[in-house]
């Protein structure tokens, strides 16, 4: 039983996931408008999708946002776990560490309706921001993507030599030329790790941008969920297909990096 259980299981586990992926993908080159009938190949929905200003500027805008977010939150994030990596004792660590942990176990709905409140009244008594828009997303998305960053850099600080930052200090170098000299070289990759990470969460995130975005500030998830819910069209089947084949390339490009590296270390 040993001997075919293990491999079935994994067959089926590996159909329950990609044959939906598969079936998508096929049906993008459907050329019947109804998505569960096939009426011979096509790409004119491809075409179509290009011709959609309103998925295109979606996608845009969810570029510029995830772009934004992650930068904003790789250094938001990197600071909070240098801080709390290497200063072990000092008022409000405690604060500090909830406020970066809260992030990972509140629900989004939560956060997204949190989020929404303090805009509104931020523009009550201040004036700003004016209304809801791609800044009051970045801002959204940068509050709980740092969340990620921040456990991220903390456990490579932690498992960081500490040697190499007290013999810089000892050769006469300061704290500030101690973290960009020798501290984020050494961290880099787990950075990189942080804001893809980071990257991937904004690009992906539907309600909390619904809470904090308004007109003309819609992501792309915001486009495709309010497009599938009469009914999945074939044009979402193309723009799934083409967001799956970016990724796939990437995929393949970030395998290819790392067994190159790996052979170089060898």
């Amino acid at each position: 039983m040993r001997g075919w259980f293990l491999p079935l299981a994994v067959v089926l586990g590996f159909v329950f996931l990609y044959a939906p992926i598969v079936s998508l993908v096929v049906f993008s080159f459907n050329d019947s408008r109804l998505v569960t009938v096939w009426g011979g190949v096509s790409t004119r929905w491809y075409g179509e999708l290009l011709r959609d200003r309103q998925i295109i500027n979606a996608a845009w805008i969810s570029l510029q946002v995830a772009f934004y977010s992650a930068t904003l939150a790789t250094i938001i994030g990197t600071l909070g776990a240098f801080v709390l990596t290497r200063f072990s004792k000092f008022t409000g660590r405690l604060v500090l560490t909830a406020m970066i942990t809260a992030p990972l176990v509140m629900p989004e709905v939560i956060t997204g309706l949190s989020l929404l409140l303090l805009f509104v009244s931020m523009e009550q008594m201040v004036g700003w921001p004016a209304g809801r828009g791609m800044p009051t997303v970045v801002i959204a998305h940068t509050t709980f993507c740092a969340a990620f960053v921040a456990v991220i850099a903390q456990s490579r600080l932690r498992s960081m030599d500490d040697s190499l930052e007290e013999a810089a200090r000892d050769l006469g170098a300061g704290p500030v030329r101690v973290f960009f000299d020798v501290t984020l070289p050494v961290i880099a990759p787990a950075l990189v790790a942080g804001w893809l990470l980071a990257f991937t969460l904004s690009l992906d995130d539907l309600v909390i941008a619904s809470f904090v975005s308004g007109p003309g500030a819609s992501t792309l998830p915001m486009v495709i969920f309010s497009k599938i819910r009469l009914g999945v069209s074939p044009d979402v089947n193309a723009l799934a297909t083409i967001i799956i084949g970016f990724v796939l390339i990437a995929v393949v490009i970030a395998g290819w990096l790392m067994r190159r590296a790996m052979r170089k270390g060898l």
